[in-house]
């Protein structure tokens, strides 16, 4: 049974930095696609960061360019995103979130190549 559990989220004013972690077990390494997503009560979930972990080039929404920082440790089946110039409209709820890429096409592209989830982890920046 795959299970991601993340971990890392908590509270930080304007400016600063907070550091997210996702543990990935039961997958056999076939999580090829792995990723953050991120959600505000009422609104739509966003895709913020993901990558393809044969390929290792990050993807970042325009939203968090230049600031978070995806990495992956494949020794450790573990995914991190480091967030810094924390902004308060970053307030919401982080999930992690794997799969497997199809056959064909650019890898970890469509959203619905990710297939598992985490909980999900609390990030709430203040002014």
């Amino acid at each position: 049974e795959v299970q991601l559990v993340e971990s890392g989220g908590g509270s930080t004013q304007a400016g600063g930095s907070l550091r997210l972690s996702c543990a990935a077990t039961g997958h056999g390494g076939s999580l090829l696609c792995m990723g953050w997503f991120r959600q505000v009560p009422g609104q739509g979930r966003e895709r913020i960061a993901w990558l393809y972990t044969l390929g290792r080039t990050p993807n970042y929404a325009d939203s968090v360019k230049g600031r978070f920082t995806l990495s992956h440790d494949g020794f450790k089946n573990t995914l991190y995103l480091q967030m810094n110039s924390l902004k308060p409209e970053d307030t919401a709820m982080y999930y992690c979130a794997a799969g497997q890429p199809r056959i064909g096409g650019v890898p970890c592209r469509p959203e619905d190549e990710f297939q598992f989830w985490g909980q999900g982890t609390q990030a709430t920046v203040s002014a």
